[in-house]
């Protein structure tokens, strides 16, 4: 920097510390506003992590299918394929070595089977999944009775808790059906387990199966797929594009005639849209303040630069130069915007923090303001452009002061 520059900074910061009173009160404005903004966004940081966990939890935005494709078309008409994809657990193993960071991953095999308790009553309907081992534990069902499979098994099957009240003659005791002969489409299995909770744990008739056998045990089962589900919603297109490699390095450039990827993305896009509409708003809210505090910064300077003329005057007469006057003003104004916004991220988040404690007293939902270095950079850029902005108009104006004029005024 230029001596003269230097000089003129130090000049304007000297001015500063010279009426401190003065420029407490001019920094109120960008104190409120810096606070409000920051509030604001690490409150809608919290609270967008908040409801990416509850989408996490209730939804299937994070999901990614891999299924196979059972018909073709030729000349118009839809032909059942003969090469149809079957995706085996040993597949699943490969593609989740495939997929980068952790997600959950699944081979399901869904269809429905006339099922045979004993030689006494007619078949029932039943729901049959043919899924890994790993099914029980990624929806959150709990084993009532005996164990649940292994991807080694072969002829057993684990009954939800209806299911296995059926089997065994007592809805009060579903455990006395682990031990029992079941015929699913007339193969014999095993009762081994007895399940509760998740989706299929409740009022419908469900038997699992593990997915490698279920091809063997029941022909007319669908093919299985493949579903994944992401860390977060960020992640779904990046997981996406990795299990679209795998299927082209696996089955050739041609694989999408035989299978489909797909994800709810439409509907995240959506989310994502939300979330940021949302911020947007509310810092478009919060701003009005940050520009009510420029403005006050700009009369306070207006005011500065009349009662200073006649020492600008003297300034320019002894060398000083249009630039350096402008450095003079300008500094000053951004050192009060910087003033300002260092106390105003510190207040943003102490509003933040007990917003959000009020919130959990009051909901129970565990919101959390969240601190991110964008949010700082935000602060921290708000307060440069807004010392610049707003302090420009006067520092010009004393930088074009006549230095005749400015020593001869009273």
């Amino acid at each position: 920097m230029p001596i003269s520059a230097r000089n003129s900074l130090s000049v304007g910061l000297e001015a500063l510390r010279g009426n401190p009173l003065r420029t407490l009160l001019s920094t109120l404005g960008v104190v409120m506003g810096v606070g409000a903004m920051v509030s604001v966004l690490a409150m809608g940081d919290g609270v967008e992590a908040f409801a990416r966990e509850q989408i996490a939890k209730t939804t299937d935005l994070l999901g990614v299918s891999v299924a196979p494709s059972t018909n073709t078309v030729i000349d118009g008409q839809f032909v059942r394929r003969l090469d149809v994809i079957r995706f085996s657990g040993a597949d699943a193993r490969a593609l989740a070595d495939a997929v980068r960071g952790e997600s959950k991953l699944q081979l399901i095999s869904a269809g429905a089977s006339m099922v045979t308790l004993d030689t006494t009553s007619a078949p029932r309907g039943f729901g049959v999944m043919g899924t890994l081992a790993t099914y029980f534990a990624a929806e959150g069902m709990t084993v009532m009775a005996g164990r649940p499979f292994t991807d080694t098994d072969t002829a057993v099957v684990v009954l939800n808790e209806r299911a296995a009240g059926l089997v065994a003659g007592d809805s009060l005791a579903p455990g006395g059906a682990v031990g029992s002969i079941v015929e699913l489409t007339g193969v014999r299995h095993t009762v081994i387990g007895v399940v509760a909770g998740g989706r299929l744990g409740g009022a419908s008739l469900a038997a699992f199966v593990p997915v490698d056998a279920a091809a063997r045990a029941m022909p007319g089962i669908r093919a299985p797929s493949i579903s994944l589900v992401a860390p977060s919603i960020d992640q779904v297109e990046r997981i996406r594009g990795e299990v679209e490699a795998w299927m082209a390095s696996r089955y050739g450039p041609t694989w999408k005639e035989r299978a489909s990827v797909s994800t709810n993305r439409a509907r995240v896009e959506q989310v994502a849209q939300g979330m940021l509409v949302f911020k947007l708003l509310m810092g478009a809210i919060t701003g009005v303040s940050l520009l009510v505090g420029g403005i006050g910064i700009m009369n306070v300077l207006l005011a500065s630069v009349a009662e200073r003329t006649r020492e600008i005057g003297i300034r320019k007469a002894t060398g000083a130069r249009d630039r350096d006057i402008l450095v003079q003003f300008l500094s000053e104004s951004v050192a009060i915007t910087s003033f300002g916004a260092t106390i105003g991220v510190a207040l943003g988040l102490g509003i933040a923090f007990a917003t959000a404690a009020i919130m959990r007293a009051q909901t129970k939902a565990p919101v959390e303001a969240a601190i991110t270095p964008s949010t700082i950079l935000v602060a921290a850029a708000l307060s440069v452009a807004i010392g610049i902005g707003f302090g420009l108009y006067p520092a010009l104006r004393a930088s074009r002061l006549s230095p005749i004029d400015a020593i001869r005024h009273e």
